[in-house]
């Protein structure tokens, strides 16, 4: 593609139009420029919640996908792609899944997190190499993300992903995109021009990072990651997430510190396993296997036992 094709592309996008009344932002207080870029921010979860019943429907698909060992994959290229890797990191520790199961791919590798690889994000060959590496299954997903919806790296990454028999998802910030077009699924945020013209790590970052929460934990609640609103799967690596742990244990159980502390040890730290434990009467091996059972499901193996 040369130049004047990209350029007339860009100028067509609403993500990166040009706003007039904005051309003097510069010469006003720090206090006005800072009110009128929370006012843009708030803009942001209407539009995201235009796309709730789409985002609702590529939330059921990914999570009956994981349920079967199925990964979840997302690609995309500088802010979109650091926005994706940020998503899957937290969920090791937040949920307690492994590595491999939540993935950010971010063109250029990991060196792209921190600093700009140039050209990587025009690459769709790149993002076929990215992915081919992980094997792809149709218990997978892949969504690709990318503000404009044009970017190559992420369109080739839906376009690998679905001739591979993967769920796609193309998660875009402007309407009629070629990576919604792509994909199974397109979700499409507009959240119209930036305060600052085509800096869409701003208004489109935030609407990116919404929704990428949104997939990730209602997938995760979904898939018995949670009870009610507690992280029973919280891994413990540091003293602040034992601290938790306990807590956890204790809201939802009401029980002791000392009763806590036993059903933990028994447990073997596992918070889900202790609180099994505390409410059915238990002990560690039989609340492993019940929750085995259950699929990983608290509230199902809590039925278990009293019935």
């Amino acid at each position: 593609m040369n130049s004047p094709d990209l350029r007339d592309q860009l100028d067509s996008l609403p993500t990166e139009a040009f706003r007039a009344e904005l051309a003097e932002i510069d010469r006003l207080p720090t206090l006005d420029i800072a009110r009128l870029m929370n006012g843009e921010d708030a803009g942001v979860p209407a539009a995201v919640a235009a796309q709730l019943p789409l985002i609702a429907v590529v939330i059921d698909a990914v999570a009956e996908r994981m349920a079967r060992g199925g990964r979840l994959v997302y690609a995309g290229a500088g802010t979109a792609g650091r926005l994706g890797v940020l998503d899957a990191s937290e969920c090791p520790p937040t949920f307690n899944t492994a590595p491999e199961q939540v993935v950010g791919l971010i063109a250029g590798g990991p060196e792209a997190v921190i600093t700009s690889v140039e050209g990587a994000e025009d690459s769709r060959e790149l993002a076929e190499r990215d992915l081919a590496a992980l094997s792809l299954t149709s218990a997978d997903t892949v969504i690709g993300v990318s503000a404009s919806g044009r970017t190559p790296y992420a369109v080739g990454a839906v376009e690998y992903a679905r001739s591979r028999g993967a769920l796609t998802v193309g998660l875009a910030c402007n309407p009629g995109s070629a990576l919604a077009a792509a994909a199974e699924h397109g979700i499409e945020v507009v959240v119209g021009p930036e305060l600052l013209t085509g800096s869409t790590r701003l208004k489109a970052g935030t609407a990116q990072k919404l929704v990428l929460n949104m997939v990730s934990t209602i997938t995760m609640i979904r898939l018995g990651k949670t009870y009610g609103n507690l992280m029973v799967d919280v891994r413990a690596s540091n003293e602040k997430l034992r601290a938790r742990s306990r807590r956890i244990v204790a809201l939802a159980t009401g029980a002791a510190d000392d009763e806590i502390e036993a059903a933990l040890a028994a447990a073997d730290g596992e918070v889900k396993h202790a609180i099994l434990v505390l409410l059915a009467g238990v002990d560690g091996p039989t609340a492993a296997r019940l929750l085995e059972e259950s699929g990983g499901h608290l509230r199902a193996a809590l039925a278990a036992t009293s019935g």
